[in-house]
């Protein structure tokens, strides 16, 4: 069933899987995936996030975008763990995932699932991330991420003794209590 501009389908209310891995948003547009560099990427995060700048330096491992007819929606960021408690070599962590107002219900989820696959692909053995606690963390759960565990606020002035003080501002969102995800 095909469909033009001028009579689009009504949207679906749970994307449609294609076997290249892209996912039908409504009958016009398909939500793909696509590599993206990690500055490509952090300047997304920059123009769209809500509460999050750029990773320091512009860093991580790698990051994917989502993207509906060639345009990027979504963007992911994996990086190394910033808790000295997970870094094992084998644990990674999503330190930013965002999406404009042009993303589809379930860009989220799609961003999730796709990093863990990569980091799975790449040896990995488990993905984890952080969501201030009022935030409903549906599209985690949509993916299949479970919470593992919450952290504690970070005092304005409260400053980690290491190589990195220099470049670390307190910002407000350190002040909230997070909740840690995981995939393993």
């Amino acid at each position: 069933m095909s469909h033009s501009l001028n009579n689009p389908a009504p949207p679906a209310s749970q994307p449609d899987s294609k076997e290249d891995g892209r996912q039908a948003v409504g009958s016009i547009a398909l939500l793909g995936r696509r590599p993206v560099t990690l500055r490509e990427a952090n300047d997304f995060v920059q123009n769209f996030h809500r509460h999050n700048g750029r990773t320091l330096r512009d860093g991580g491992k790698f990051a994917i975008g989502a993207e509906i007819n060639g345009e990027l929606v979504g963007v992911a960021i994996v990086g190394n763990t910033l808790s000295a408690t997970f870094m094992d070599g084998y644990t990674a962590e999503v330190l930013r995932l965002c999406t404009n107002e042009k993303a589809p219900r379930g860009c989220c989820s799609m961003l999730y699932q796709s990093c863990w696959r990569a980091w799975k692909a790449m040896g990995g053995r488990k993905l984890i991330t952080y969501t201030l606690k009022t935030e409903s963390g549906a599209s985690l759960r949509g993916a299949g991420w479970k919470i593992v565990g919450e952290t504690k606020p970070v005092k304005d002035g409260w400053r980690k003794n290491d190589h990195l003080n220099d470049r670390r501002e307190w910002t407000p969102v350190m002040g909230q209590q997070k909740l840690r995800w995981e995939a393993a």
